[in-house]
């Protein structure tokens, strides 16, 4: 039996097809001898945060039901380099291999690509105290400028911008829990805009 290989195509518009990807990455798959456990396909530009089925396959990974990722190339799997290389070294730790067609490969089967997981490691860390650094002088320089940092002292944005909506909801008799999920806000938040509004 051949390794276990998850296929994961991404294009960035809805006038875009996976088509191509899926074609190339099935071929390819074929050639290498990869038993394909799934297709998952996505649309949505590579700063896009919620990749449900990027995630779908992280969990497969996780639970050791594949082997291998193929992509047609990196880009399509990681929205910036420092995702890319976060979730390399989440796979890593799982014994998960990436498979780019076009460029470069991470591929844990071979001194290659562990020689690489340990140099991407290396840049990762060095990428987070980087923009840790830059964080903790940003705020310095602002309190230096006198500038107050956080939410302050009865400040409450998101609840002040939904409280219309919630006590016209509240005022067609929907319940807490009802008014919570359909917002996207918590219980409490809700419990807490009429009670202001009884004062």
């Amino acid at each position: 039996m051949g390794q276990r290989a998850a296929i994961y195509c991404r294009v960035s518009t809805a006038d875009q097809s996976c088509e191509r990807q899926e074609r190339d990455l099935t071929g390819f798959a074929t050639r290498a001898g990869y038993d394909v456990a799934g297709i998952f396909k996505e649309t949505g530009s590579g700063a896009k945060l919620d990749r449900a089925e990027r995630r779908r396959i992280m969990a497969l990974a996780q639970s050791r039901q594949i082997d291998v990722i193929l992509v047609t190339e990196l880009s399509r799997w990681g929205r910036s380099t420092i995702d890319l290389l976060n979730t390399l070294r989440e796979l890593e730790n799982w014994k998960v291999s990436v498979i780019a067609m076009n460029g470069m490969t991470f591929d844990l089967s071979s001194p290659h690509g562990r020689l690489l997981a340990t140099f991407l490691s290396g840049i990762a860390e060095f990428e987070r105290d980087l923009i840790s650094e830059r964080v903790k002088s940003g705020l310095a320089a602002a309190k230096a400028r006198g500038k107050k940092l956080g939410r302050q002292r009865g400040q409450r944005p998101k609840s002040d911008r939904l409280a219309p909506k919630v006590l016209a909801l509240n005022a067609e008799g929907r319940s807490i829990r009802w008014i919570a999920r359909n917002l996207g806000i918590s219980k409490n938040t809700v419990a807490a805009i009429l009670k202001r509004d009884q004062v």
